[in-house]
């Protein structure tokens, strides 16, 4: 029944209340769980160890969300894999299976749109649509692992949207993904990326996950940062930097730096020094990545001898340091692309991949 809340929102304790409120045992919402978290089914029809009177009475008050595969582009090499797709209202969001040697992970979007303004991005050209729902975060893991056939092991919130914006669904997804009934994929396993909501870190800190926490940095000062990052203007770096620095000493887990490099404006060997000294005294890792080319933001890629320069420049100062493997670029992997290009094409088709798969089915 359309306008129904999406069942996969709800974690054990609630459905077993929901079940006592509609005068169903309560042993029944464990085997609710295993089929909506674990299974990810797209249907109570699917739910064979329910009696039916019991799926017909969810189906009268939930839906098993589920979301319609509008797009999928697979990478050259098979490494990558990005989706398209609908949610219950028509929006549309992006993710993406990588190919990893250590297994399978899937990037989330957690927002249709973004209102960051990010310069790096394209996520956010068309601003905030709205934020997603916990169950709609794991529709996407359920919707990939269907198509694929692949299990995936871990999850990393970078896609669409800010996490840390969507406080609530996301630290819900957080707990849902990770619990026994679910797909119990351990917080170790799991990276959250932030522009840098600084209060939000703090609350963050506060729960005490073995989550990564990534903060995707792009610029060594306030100048800079405030042009490729917006929200550095209400969150400069000497508040940025020391959130950083407790979460990395409250929960024991280094933070991740992401920086973007991008041709001729952040990728000088003195921008890499300055970068050093910001970052001094924080238990962290940087990860260099190596720009997605976004048209409509201007944005090219630095050289590859200015990315091994910056690269060894911070290694010379005692960083760990990282370049980004590169997956999915001939297939429009940075964050926002492929929705972009079904917006302005008016439609919400695209190229098909994967024998009898229609537009609209959900899977």
């Amino acid at each position: 029944m359309a306008g129904n809340p999406n069942i996969r929102d709800f974690n054990l304790a609630e459905l077993e209340q929901q079940a006592g409120l509609m005068g169903i045992a309560k042993f029944r919402a464990a085997q609710l769980a295993d089929w909506i978290h674990k299974k990810g089914v797209t249907s109570f029809n699917e739910m064979t160890n329910l009696p039916k009177e019991i799926r017909d009475k969810l189906a009268a008050h939930f839906s098993v969300g589920g979301l319609a595969l509008l797009d999928r582009k697979i990478s050259r090499d098979g490494e990558a894999e990005k989706y398209l797709l609908q949610l219950a209202d028509g929006q549309a969001v992006e993710c993406v299976l990588m190919q990893y040697r250590y297994g399978v992970s899937a990037c989330l979007s957690t927002q249709v749109g973004c209102r960051m303004g990010c310069k790096i991005c394209a996520s956010g050209l068309e601003g905030l649509v709205r934020n997603l729902t916990p169950g709609e975060m794991l529709d996407q893991i359920h919707a990939m692992q269907r198509e694929s056939g692949k299990r995936v092991g871990g999850v990393v919130l970078m896609g669409s949207g800010e996490p840390l914006d969507n406080y609530s669904a996301t630290v819900k997804f957080l707990e849902l993904v990770n619990a026994p009934y679910g797909l119990n994929i351990g917080h170790r396993h799991i990276t959250l990326s932030t522009s840098g909501i600084v209060p939000r870190i703090y609350d963050l800190m506060k729960l005490q996950l073995s989550i990564t926490l990534a903060v995707s940095l792009h610029a060594p000062n306030n100048n800079l940062r405030n042009q490729l990052v917006p929200v550095n203007k209400s969150y400069p770096l000497e508040k940025l930097l020391p959130a950083c620095r407790s979460y990395a000493e409250t929960t024991g887990r280094r933070v991740s730096f992401e920086y973007s490099l991008l041709g001729n404006i952040n990728d000088s060997r003195e921008q890499a020094r300055e970068l050093g000294k910001v970052l001094a005294g924080i238990h962290c890792h940087i990860n260099l990545i190596p720009a997605n080319p976004v048209p409509e933001r201007g944005i090219a890629r630095s050289s590859i001898d200015k990315i091994r320069t910056f690269q060894k420049t911070l290694e010379d100062l005692g960083y760990p340091v990282t370049v980004r493997r590169e997956l999915g670029l001939d297939i429009d992997a940075a964050c926002g692309q492929l929705r972009r290009r079904a917006l302005m094409r008016g439609d919400t088709g695209g190229v098909f991949v994967g024998a009898g798969r229609q537009p609209g089915k959900n899977y």
